[in-house]
């Protein structure tokens, strides 16, 4: 790709023909119930906000998935998750008093990006998307994509059960020099013993890397702990972002007191590197169901994620930051 093939002003609107094709194409609002469909209790619950959260709101990383029909899965997915619609996430947002999302490519899509794309599309500009890529995708591919409103491309290691640091290292090393200058980042997910054993040779890639769900670190392990300071270490750098998302991944057990520590430990280490998310609609692979069976969703009370926000992000400074600031910067809003 030519240098600069990618630069679009960062607040680009996304064409008027795709927001004019976008809603239509994957059925919004067309919410079906059943196993696996967003539940009933987050889809109504209030939030019940102390406070009104900072004009600009970002939540960093949800996901949409659509009808199989339309949007096919992968055959070998790791695991199926139910219908989850733009005019859901809609609600999602009104509910905790958003004004942004990050749509995430998820697994059981592989590099299918349509969804994302037509997601994308009916936003109307309040959305970002975050891509699953195939090493040979084209110029032109690319070019679509950041018109279409994709800031990044996302390395799922966690999800296939490849989370090992040459692995972590090699998929990052393989977009770096492609994406770099570009505007985007690279996502990855992936186990805390992969991000801190690669830490070291993430760091001057020349583009953002952004760290899933604490980076996947157990809220009970010692924040001294080697690993937890290699990872602390590359978020201080500004290598890296972190995203303060997905509490239930990381608590095993672990105190709400415990979770926020490690927030705030994240925040001391550099508050410019930290962004917010629901990790909505909390896809979950359910024991015992075959991969092609739907898994239910996690039923998350949204009043619960805003606690979360109001324990990790009490300073409205740090708040303005975390869910404003970084968010427009990283993703070019």
């Amino acid at each position: 790709m030519a240098a600069g093939g990618m630069e679009r002003p960062a607040a680009a609107a996304v064409p008027v023909e795709a927001q004019q094709s976008g809603a239509g194409s994957i059925s919004v609002g067309a919410q079906q119930p059943g196993v696996g469909s967003v539940p009933a209790g987050a889809q109504q619950a209030g939030a019940g906000p102390t406070s009104a959260l900072p004009a600009g709101a970002c939540d960093c990383h949800v996901h949409i998935v659509g009808e199989q029909g339309a949007y096919p899965m992968l055959p070998d997915r790791p695991y199926t998750a139910g219908p989850a619609t733009v005019a859901d996430l809609r609600a999602h947002m009104a509910r905790l008093g958003l004004a942004r999302a990050v749509i995430v490519q998820p697994s059981f899509y592989g590099t299918d990006n349509r969804l994302l794309v037509d997601s994308l599309a009916a936003m109307n500009g309040d959305g970002r998307g975050i891509a699953v890529l195939a090493e040979d995708v084209s110029d032109a591919t690319l070019t679509e994509l950041h018109d279409a409103g994709v800031r990044g491309v996302r390395i799922n290691l966690e999800s296939v059960g490849a989370s090992d640091p040459d692995k972590v290292v090699q998929a990052f090393a393989a977009w770096a020099g492609r994406l770099r200058g570009q505007g985007w980042h690279i996502q990855t997910y992936a186990s805390l013993d992969a991000i801190a054993a690669a830490a070291p040779r993430l760091r001057g890639l020349g583009l953002p890397v952004v760290l899933d769900h604490f980076s996947m670190i157990p809220a009970r392990v010692a924040l001294d702990d080697a690993r937890v300071r290699e990872v602390m270490a590359l978020v201080g750098s500004g290598a890296a972002y972190v995203k303060l998302s997905g509490s239930y991944r990381v608590d095993q057990g672990a105190t709400a007191r415990q979770v926020t520590a490690l927030a705030q430990a994240f925040l001391q280490a550099n508050p410019e590197r930290a962004v917010w998310a629901s990790d909505w609609p909390h896809t979950n692979r359910a024991p015992g169901k075959l991969p092609t069976e739907v898994s239910p969703y996690r039923d998350i009370d949204p009043r619960g994620l805003r606690k979360e926000i109001d324990a990790w992000l009490p300073e409205a400074r740090v708040r303005e930051q975390v869910l404003v600031s970084n968010p427009a910067r990283l993703y070019g809003f």
